[in-house]
């Protein structure tokens, strides 16, 4: 309803669509496109966090086959319902301004609400807004469950018992109670750092894996090499909670970064499953 409502009636209702698209920098502030852009869209792109959920989706399926449809087939959902709202904040919002006012007047949450109200009325509009807010609600638990089973694996403690779990839930949940009072304008940022961090790790730990197999290994070297590039280059040159390095020297370092992973990865043999063949 969220997805598909919101697109046909942005064609029902005649809008002319991205308006005030320019092949240049609209940001404000002048904020540079390259590497802000990746670690500001976390989601639906390439994400850490999804990775996170593998030994907890694991448990879910019945045969490893499944797997190419539920994590390959949701991340591609996720990057259509990533493009749908960036669409439906570059239409509705004629331009780069407007939408800055919408967003300092109450932030992501008046541009849902507006546009969703607007664009699908009362009852629709709500329903828009509920498929936007089950989103992060779902994704609190799946982190909180996971982090739980990753914890509990690790200390070896059982969690077939409810005790057991609640032993390692509510300290989760007293931090997670913590973090949510801190500047979400702060927290965005370090979720984006550390989300895109976790997925270039996860996929030259997915390259790792190939090259020992003897596969061609370049299908996840290949993006982490990019996503390498770009957490580097991010943290070099963030501001408030990186080193505030120049643009131009942070991209030397996270491109320099990639390119030496990328190097050790190239030079590696593939390894034999059987030690006797090693």
């Amino acid at each position: 309803i969220m997805a598909v409502g919101m697109s046909v009636m942005l064609f029902a209702k005649g809008y002319n669509f991205y308006p005030a698209a320019e092949k240049v920098n609209q940001h404000p502030k002048g904020l540079p496109i390259w590497p802000l852009v990746f670690i500001t869209i976390a989601c639906g792109a390439i994400s850490g966090f999804h990775a996170t959920q593998s030994p907890l989706m694991a448990r879910c399926i019945s045969r490893e086959s499944h797997g190419k449809m539920i994590f390959y087939g949701g991340m591609i959902a996720e990057g259509i319902v990533a493009l749908i709202w960036a669409t439906v904040a570059m239409t509705f919002y004629e331009t780069p301004t407007a939408l800055n006012a919408a967003i300092a007047a109450g932030g992501p949450g008046k541009v849902v609400a507006d546009s969703a109200k607007s664009l699908m009325g009362a009852v629709g509009g709500v329903l828009a807004i509920l498929g936007v807010v089950i989103l992060p609600i779902t994704s609190g638990d799946t982190a909180f469950r996971a982090a739980r089973l990753i914890i509990a694996e690790t200390i070896k403690l059982p969690q077939i018992e409810i005790p057991r779990r609640l032993l390692i839930s509510l300290p989760l949940f007293a931090i997670g109670i913590g973090i949510s009072l801190v500047d979400f304008n702060l927290i965005w940022r370090y979720f984006g750092f550390a989300n895109q961090s976790l997925a270039a790790i996860t996929l030259w730990a997915g390259a790792a894996y190939l090259l020992r197999k003897g596969r061609f290994h370049w299908i996840c070297s290949a993006p982490a090499c990019f996503m390498t590039a770009v957490s580097v280059s991010y943290i070099c040159f963030e501001k408030t909670m990186g080193l505030a390095l120049s643009w131009d020297m942070s991209n030397y370092i996270g491109i320099g970064v990639a390119g030496l992973v990328a190097l050790l990865v190239a030079g590696r043999k593939p390894i034999a499953d059987d030690p006797a063949d090693a």
